[in-house]
């Protein structure tokens, strides 16, 4: 069987694809639930499709259009319904924040808060049902409602649209190679919103973390278990999110290595990726990958942590300097200890790489540690909770381009990665949940300016002076 068939049910679908575009636009603007919903991205992939299968662009735009009024539709019969009980209904009482704001953008803007909310993504999914709380008339809304849902379907459904078109006319060569790695990426943006997700609600104030915690008071056991994970006395509750990624990290890098090394030569999908970036090859490309290697290479991590390891010591935050070392020094080891274990060979092995194995990826997992925990550290520092899966988000696009360079080097297969990866997420795990068992003096604000000026200049030094390694 071809590795495109997980797309052929979808993308030779044309009246799912349709329905499924308008479901997706509905659910988008649905009241919260586009808070949390991924719809652009998954616009984006169904747009995709279909546009490498030619279908109508009038239907698709027809579908996004109605899906987006209907979903701004029930929000605004939502508001206008329960427009005394709403701030005290499930789940809309946890978000007051937004509520407020979509409030105050209402009454700022008037009628033009509907047409103008639809392209502002905080707010987006509030505006229409701050619209019925404040009984506005439903002839005017609908109308303004209509038109925004006009504007906002071609704005949303072109871009994937002809970037499938022209997937099918420029790469139809690699088809097979591109539909894996679509599927790939769309697993990775998936599991870093669920981590997100989850990670949000299994804070002290999460509900998540509420549930967990009634379960764990109904047995002696489990209130044992629950007090052996506890966190240091200042913060006095165990680290609920970095618990779930230690278990779910664990368990994938484990099932992971032990199918690679009863299978040592590269997987399908490997060759098919590789065949793939090898037709991206440009000057260009292949110099930003060189400069990122050299990034995530040994030294490039040295000069790269140096100067905030050296505030780290000057500021004496001993505890956290403690476990970055511990968890750079238990990454090399863990790097080196799986590539000798595996013994898989790499698809290229240049010089300066000669006597070196190929899984896990050292440089993707370096990476997740490197820039995971200092997203998990800076998080801390970050007041609103809401807005630190922004800090997450930036470093998982880090990440993403270290992994991006291994693959356009050819130094790596896919498979290398993605072991590289969970076994990065497994030490990053491994060290917030021994940090937050120390009593430790919180980090205070970092002097960002001098830091990344520092930074900045070491690892020019470092890309233009020095070969990798």
């Amino acid at each position: 069987m071809e590795a495109s068939t997980w797309i052929d049910p979808i993308a030779h679908s044309p009246t799912l694809l349709i329905i499924a575009l308008g479901v997706v636009a509905a659910l988008e603007s649905l009241a919260v639930v586009g808070l949390a919903f991924p719809g652009v991205i998954i616009i984006t992939a169904i747009a995709s499709l279909a546009g490498h299968d030619n279908l109508s662009i009038v239907l698709l735009l027809i579908s996004a259009t109605l899906g987006a009024i209907v979903g701004d539709g029930l929000s605004y019969w939502l508001g206008y319904s329960n427009r005394e009980r709403l701030p005290r209904m499930w789940p809309f009482h946890r978000y007051p924040e937004a509520l407020a704001r979509g409030t105050s953008f209402f009454h700022r803007y008037g009628v033009m808060s509907v047409l103008l909310g639809r392209f502002i993504g905080p707010i987006r999914p509030f505006i229409p049902l701050v619209a019925g709380m404040c009984h506005m008339p439903s002839g005017r809304f609908f109308t303004v409602n209509i038109m925004s849902a006009l504007l906002w379907a071609p704005a949303y459904v072109l871009p994937g649209y002809y970037l499938g078109r022209t997937w099918k006319t420029t790469l139809s060569h690699y088809q097979d190679s591109f539909g894996w790695l679509l599927l790939l990426g769309l697993v990775v943006i998936t599991a870093s919103w669920l981590f997100s997700f989850i990670r949000r609600h299994t804070e002290r104030t999460g509900s998540l973390y509420r549930l967990v915690l009634q379960w764990a008071r109904r047995a002696a056991w489990r209130r044992r278990l629950w007090l052996s994970f506890r966190m240091n006395k200042t913060a006095g509750a165990p680290p609920l999110p970095s618990l779930l990624l230690l278990i779910g990290a664990l368990i994938g890098f484990t099932g992971w290595s032990l199918f690679i090394a009863h299978h040592p030569d590269p997987l399908p999908f490997d060759h098919r990726a590789n065949a793939f970036f090898t037709t991206l090859e440009s000057p260009a490309a292949n110099a930003v990958a060189l400069m990122l290697a050299k990034a995530g290479d040994k030294l490039g991590i040295l000069v790269l942590m140096a100067p905030w390891m050296l505030w780290l010591v000057i500021q004496r935050y001993w505890v956290t300097l403690l476990h970055w070392f511990g968890a750079l020094g238990g990454i090399a080891l863990a790097n080196i200890w799986f590539k000798h274990m595996v013994g898989r060979a790499r698809p290229m092995t240049p010089d300066y790489l000669t006597g070196s194995f190929s899984y896990p990826s050292a440089h993707t997992s370096g990476a997740v540690v490197v820039y995971g925990l200092a997203a998990a550290f800076i998080a801390d520092g970050v007041v609103r909770p809401q807005r630190r899966h922004w800090v997450y988000w930036a470093a998982t696009l880090l990440i993403a381009l270290m992994a991006w360079s291994r693959l356009m080097m050819g130094v790596h297969w896919v498979s290398d990665l993605i072991g590289g990866a969970l076994l990065g997420l497994c030490v990053c795990a491994v060290t917030r949940i021994s940090y937050h068992r120390f009593s430790h003096r919180p980090v205070a604000r970092l002097p960002w300016g001098h830091l990344l000026w520092v930074t900045a200049v070491l690892m020019a030094g470092r890309i233009m002076l020095f070969p990798a390694v």
